[in-house]
């Protein structure tokens, strides 16, 4: 299961990369509104920035979910790691030495 949540985390941290690199920056509307931007996209100028955006949060949501997850199990395995859970044994008694005299 770690495993398995790990490599969604990876791949969700992969995908926000992207979808942040692919975002336009507040000074690119500037240059859009004199004619430097493409408004013939397959969103539109406005659809671009509201799935992109919607996605990038979906996909943050979930990177902080199999964050937690992470921390979680990870706290838990190291609380196991120091845990004495032995049962505790009546102290025993030596045994008295003999020696055969022979």
């Amino acid at each position: 299961m770690f495993t398995f949540i790990l490599a969604i985390h990876i791949i969700v941290a992969i995908a926000m990369i992207g979808l942040i690199l692919i975002q336009h920056g507040k000074g690119a509307d500037a240059g859009a509104s004199f004619g430097a931007g493409s408004s013939g996209t397959v969103f539109g100028a406005a659809g671009t920035a509201n799935f992109l955006t919607r996605a990038t949060a979906v996909l943050t949501v979930i990177f902080f979910i199999t964050s937690m997850v992470l921390a979680v199990n990870a706290r838990e395995q190291a609380e196991d790691q120091f845990r004495l859970d032995a049962p505790v044994s009546a102290p025993q008694t030596p045994r008295p030495l003999t020696e055969n005299p022979q």
